[in-house]
């Protein structure tokens, strides 16, 4: 079976709009919430969020022309910007490698074309397409494998990911460009998770988002973009590409139980984990850093744990696990990308990310969260949790390259 690198990254997240300015800001311990700009807050009990500044417009601007832009929401062009990042990273010449071979899959759970997208009556259709994104990209670069769009809540992007993986593993694929986009800051949105208690109430952006906490309420809205390029072995050494890591292994499964909450005691979340280790050939002791779900809520943070505990044995409590919700707030069709760009960049630096605003220990929860500060611990092996409403879940398995 061909072996799966990542060759290229890209992100814009609220606290960076680059890769490197994103990984910079995690593990400087900076926050991205603060509270809400996009709507008016009278009617809603969250007030805080991630939102991404309209700087990242900058990025954006040196892939894509300001005409095609225009015909797009902010979320997509969050996409776009983290695409182009994440093609001219990996270095490829699409002059001379073969377009047939390059697909193109995103996580995009809507492109939120409402409230203030909704000032700018133009190009209505292409704005609520959910396929823009991976449209716009396969068009520009001349990519013609396939090309679509996966929507499975907060998985959406982790499933991009590995259906890209087993596109290039089959042979249909030599090259996947993957991720997902998140820019739903809206009415809707924001009324409807706090409709079901699952969004915290708490108006300081600084302690609003505290996973693995005692007094942890809800997660806190992200906006971003997130992109991989995932490629065959074969094809990124005949080209000369960096390479980052090893995609190792990948598993989407679901869980058949409810519609917004977690099998009991992290059952699903632990087939999940199984079954992507087992797609790596590895075993539980093979891993070195964990990137959680972790959302901050009572129940994910709670059987997250258990799953681990479940999976790892007594091992689970020397392996750090963090998660970056707390910086840059839950990025939903976005978060599998940019927590395995975290993951890769754990393997790259010997650096795993912390959890922030973590203050006060839930006595339940008893792992080493790396509370606050990063911590030095050599990464070999990273596992990336995805884990979303439906029941979809999906792991990664991030792993050193050694060619």
């Amino acid at each position: 079976m061909k072996k799966v690198v990542i060759t290229g990254i890209g992100a814009v997240t609220s606290i960076g709009y680059t890769a490197e300015d994103y990984w910079s800001g995690l593990i400087s311990g900076k926050c991205g919430m603060k509270t809400i700009t996009r709507i008016p807050l009278d009617k809603h009990d969250t007030t805080v969020a991630a939102e991404v500044s309209e700087d990242f417009e900058a990025e954006a601007v040196k892939y894509w022309k300001k005409r095609l832009l225009n015909a797009t929401t902010t979320a997509t062009r969050m996409g776009l910007a983290s695409a182009g990042e994440a093609i001219e990273d990996c270095g490829v010449d699409i002059t001379t490698y073969n377009g047939k071979k390059v697909g193109v899959v995103y996580g995009v759970i809507d492109t939120s074309y409402e409230d203030s997208e909704l000032d700018k009556p133009l190009n209505i259709t292409l704005k609520k397409m959910p396929n823009e994104l991976p449209a716009l990209v396969s068009i520009k670069y001349g990519f013609t494998g396939p090309a679509f769009n996966v929507s499975t809540a907060c998985a959406s992007s982790a499933y991009a990911i590995t259906l890209g993986k087993q596109f290039i593993e089959s042979g249909l694929c030599d090259m996947v460009i993957a991720g997902g986009i998140s820019g739903i800051i809206t009415h809707l949105v924001i009324s409807g998770f706090n409709q079901l208690l699952a969004m915290s109430v708490n108006p300081d952006p600084n302690t609003a988002a505290r996973p693995f906490t005692k007094n942890r309420d809800g997660f806190i809205m992200g906006e971003g973009g997130g992109t991989v390029v995932l490629e065959s072995e074969e094809s990124a050494k005949a080209r000369g590409a960096k390479i980052y890591c090893e995609l190792a292994g990948a598993a989407m499964c679901g869980e058949a139980f409810n519609l917004t909450a977690p099998k009991t005691n992290g059952e699903g979340m632990a087939e999940s984990i199984r079954l992507a280790l087992d797609n790596a050939g590895l075993s539980p002791d093979a891993v070195d850093y964990i990137n959680a779900h972790g959302t901050s809520t009572g129940l994910n943070d709670l059987y997250e744990t258990m799953a681990v505990k479940e999976v790892f044995g007594k091992r689970a409590y020397d392996i750090p696990m963090s998660t970056v919700k707390a910086s840059i707030g839950h990025t939903l069709g976005a978060g599998g990308a940019l927590e395995a760009i975290a993951c890769i960049k754990a393997i790259e630096t010997g650096i795993v990310p912390p959890t922030i605003h973590y203050d006060d220990p839930d006595p339940e929860l008893d792992l080493n969260y790396v509370p606050n500060k990063p911590q030095e611990h050599k990464v070999d092996v990273a596992i990336s949790n995805s884990f979303g409403f439906g029941g979809h879940n999906a792991t990664l398995v991030l792993k050193r390259y050694n060619g």
